[in-house]
């Protein structure tokens, strides 16, 4: 019997799935693939990418959407060793599924659960302005600009989906090198269940990813992305201690990176230990030993 299911990896402590844009865009190609290839038994409800998580709401049977997730992070994994040479970035990183309930508003309030991501993040102030998930398609009547797939040739879908796959060649590619997810997300099953945009900000501000946002005493100012912060390391390690890698400095000078960081990017511990690919508890140990 199909149902509704709220799919969750578990956030990786010390690494990050996306490291830079380019990374996003494979991703968001390969959930399109996805789609396409589970077109049949699964529909995309909503969806969002975030640096070292992801969330999902699909539509399915229990077997048939855990295979949806399992596929992307297979094709994703494959990408990333290629390109990275890490073999078991998410070879052990576990899936939460758990299916959704209609008491209580249980869809409005998983769907609006996995738009706010990036908001309680301090990434963004709307789901709208996240572009790595479903966030712009629902109520939006100026439609994206793109370009069908075909009209765009095999040389370049290969390069841009890392891989053979064939898509819906009425599918619209989006200047930014990704699938527009509203030619595949369920766009109208999502808006009739909210009816008005209205009612869909309704419950993004009561969810409880807002709440995590209003209880920050940082909730006005938006945060470095995990990326910006990946990409300034290197420079801020070799201009204050002459070497690249956090991992070869002394446990004095990864405390006193630990507070250049908070300071120039108002970074918390637990994003300061992904960027720096170290746990939770190692970067709070350094922390605290000085």
């Amino acid at each position: 019997m199909k149902k509704y299911f709220l799919l969750s990896s578990e956030h990786l402590e010390d690494g990050l799935w996306f490291r830079d844009d380019s990374d996003f865009i494979v991703a968001m190609n390969h959930v399109a693939i996805e789609a396409s290839k589970f077109g049949g038994v699964v529909k995309v409800v909503a969806f969002v990418l975030m640096s070292n998580h992801v969330h999902f709401v699909l539509f399915g049977r229990k077997e048939d959407v855990i295979a949806f997730i399992t596929s992307f992070k297979r094709r994703y994994s494959h990408y990333f060793s290629k390109r990275y040479g890490e073999n078991k970035l998410l070879k052990h990183n576990d899936l939460d599924v758990a299916e959704i309930s209609w008491e209580d508003d249980g869809l409005q309030r998983a769907i609006a659960y996995v738009q706010m991501n990036p908001v309680s993040a301090r990434i963004c102030s709307h789901p709208t302005q996240y572009q790595w998930g479903s966030g712009c398609a629902f109520f939006n009547s100026k439609k994206r600009p793109g370009k069908c797939l075909e009209d765009i040739s095999g040389r370049t879908k290969r390069l841009l989906f890392h891989s053979h796959c064939s898509l819906p060649e009425k599918w619209k590619m989006g200047y930014d090198g990704f699938v527009l997810p509203e030619d595949y997300v369920d766009v109208a099953t999502v808006e009739k269940l909210f009816h008005t945009p209205n009612n869909l900000n309704y419950f993004y501000n009561t969810s409880s990813k807002a709440k995590k946002r209003l209880e920050s005493e940082h909730k006005d100012l938006p945060a470095f992305r995990d990326q910006t912060i990946l990409m300034a390391l290197p420079e801020i390690c070799r201009s204050l201690f002459g070497t690249d890698s956090f991992n070869d400095l002394s446990q004095k000078d990864k405390k006193e990176l630990i507070l250049q960081l908070r300071y120039r990017f108002s970074a918390d511990i637990t994003q300061i230990a992904r960027v720096c690919g170290v746990t939770y508890a190692d970067a709070a140990k350094i922390w605290e030993e000085f």
